[in-house]
């Protein structure tokens, strides 16, 4: 397995192929978008540990929209079966992708837990949904220190589990391993998925600003009130499946293609539109 040096203007070949390959299957995507997303929701229901097991789902749901997009690239319908792609490829894997979800659940706990440090707990009892957000809370100068801490040490996070998913199901690698190698290849990749970022801030603000004109045209109509909302709502899924469905690119060519990989589920679909420059063993 090697390590690709990229140039910085793959990040936003990223983006486009997100976008193309969401739009190929965009119902089966954002079906299966909303799917994960009320499976971690429901999670969330579990009396005590409710929230720990929502978090520690996130690696395997991300890796369910990186095989779902791969599927969408390769002209392929894909099935909801792939939401429990992380648990049906035998026992080592399965354990394997079990240990890194706890491990993403200990780290997010714990970003949470230092943000506590600074507002007595206010900014994780409302990011994790036990509080309400009011405005009063929202100004108060210590609630926005914590806020501002946890995205900081989320960014690390991030990009510690960003490949980690792929690299343990596509090519066998431990767990820890996994770790390092991705925060590896974000930070030796970092021109790349910093355009990679921009590109994405770029849709959202595109997409809220469409979002935006179409719930004012319906206020000026008289259909305000829950169509806007739905609509709000609707656009918001659809970008962040958009953006889940790019991932599967950022890993592709961020490493070699496994060497056993079956094929409905590998992301080496075809070349690369930017070839990857200066590659190196990790």
């Amino acid at each position: 397995m090697k390590l690709h040096i990229v140039p910085a203007r793959t990040g936003m070949a990223w983006v486009k192929l997100g976008i193309r390959a969401f739009w190929r299957q965009p119902m089966a995507l954002a079906a299966l978008f909303f799917m994960t997303m009320a499976s971690m929701s429901l999670a969330t229901m579990v009396p005590l540990v409710g929230p720990a097991i929502a978090l520690a789902l996130l690696p395997s749901a991300t890796l369910a929209m990186m095989v779902a997009a791969a599927e969408a690239t390769q002209g392929r319908f894909p099935m909801p079966t792939v939401l429990l792609v992380a648990f049906r490829t035998g026992r080592q894997r399965l354990r394997d992708m079990l240990v890194l979800g706890a491990l993403y659940a200990v780290g997010f706990l714990g970003v949470m837990g230092l943000s506590a440090l600074i507002d007595g707990g206010q900014f994780a009892q409302v990011y994790l949904g036990g509080a309400k957000l009011t405005q009063e809370v929202a100004q108060d100068p210590a609630f926005q220190s914590a806020m501002w801490l946890s995205m900081i040490l989320y960014l690390p996070l991030s990009l510690l589990f960003w490949h980690a998913p792929g690299l343990v199901h596509w090519h066998g690698v431990p767990p820890v391993k996994a770790l390092f190698f991705s925060i590896v290849a974000c930070v030796r990749n970092f021109g790349a998925f910093v355009v990679y970022g921009l590109g994405w801030l770029g849709v959202f603000l595109l997409g809220g600003l469409v979002v935006s004109i179409v719930s004012a045209l319906l206020a000026v109509a008289g259909l305000a009130g829950s169509a806007a909302g739905g609509i709000m709502v609707g656009g918001a899924m659809m970008l962040a499946a958009m953006f889940f469905t790019s991932v599967v690119f950022t890993f592709r060519d961020c490493f070699d293609p496994p060497s056993t990989a079956t094929v409905h589920e590998a992301p080496h679909d075809k070349t690369p539109p930017s070839p990857p420059s200066t590659p190196g063993p990790l």
